[in-house]
């Protein structure tokens, strides 16, 4: 069944639960009343949590700011990413990676493999909708959950799960003189490939995964990156 068929838009500023014995109010331009758990994220963990409450009968809603499921992988990381990890750590629950893949499935692998995992379980979010606030009520006993203007909606729940990811925000030290660097300076959400960098010298700010890849690819693309490391390696 559609998720939508579980929503209840409010006309007006006054709405009542399925049973009828309650009311809120909203300032908000629309107010949607849902009767099932609200899920903000639509990436592995958002659908992770939506196909497991389905299986047992619980309807959800996802909402999700981007305009398509699992948004860092499809749009923020660069080519020659994979999981770090072999598959069977990674796969979601209830549906297994497909066995032709390898033990490291590549970024292409693993946007296709969650969306079919949406697929499977007709999990369908609200995309386009950027979460700004969630305010538990003690009132009413409610969640109210407001996405941001333009096209303003507050969802009224009784259950709320932030599944945002921990790396949704790219985080930008201030370095002094930054502003008197006359090339450019991205963040590796921004990193796409070292091609555009050949015969180029690149500073490479930490030694995380994503630090040692782009090294690597910038290596791979004959650029010579220097590695700056703020503790041990």
């Amino acid at each position: 069944m559609d998720d939508y068929n579980y929503l209840r838009e409010v006309e007006g500023k006054t709405a009542h639960d399925p049973y009828g014995n309650m009311s809120f109010r909203s300032s908000a331009k629309r107010c949607v009343w849902v009767p099932s758990p609200v899920i903000v994220g639509a990436g592995p963990s958002g659908l992770a949590v939506a196909a497991c409450l389905k299986e047992k009968g619980v309807p959800s809603l996802v909402l999700e700011r981007s305009n398509c499921i699992a948004s860092l992988w499809q749009l923020k990381t660069y080519d020659r990413l994979k999981l770090h990890l072999p598959k069977q750590f990674c796969e979601l629950p209830l549906m297994s990676f497909p066995k032709d893949f390898p033990t490291y499935p590549t970024k292409q692998q693993f946007i296709q493999y969650l969306e079919d995992y949406a697929k499977r379980f007709e999990i369908k979010p609200v995309f386009n909708q950027s979460v700004v606030s969630a305010e538990f009520d003690e009132n009413l006993g409610f969640w109210r959950v407001r996405t941001a203007p333009p096209g303003e909606v507050e969802y009224v729940c009784r259950w709320l799960i932030v599944a945002t990811g921990e790396n949704a925000e790219a985080v930008v030290p201030a370095i002094e003189g930054a502003e008197e660097f006359e090339g450019a300076v991205v963040h590796t959400s921004g990193y796409k490939s070292g091609e555009v960098y050949k015969g180029k010298k690149v500073l490479v700010v930490g030694c995380g995964n994503s630090g040692m890849e782009v090294c690597l690819d910038l290596c791979n693309h004959n650029a010579t990156p220097s590695l700056v490391v703020r503790d041990t390696v």
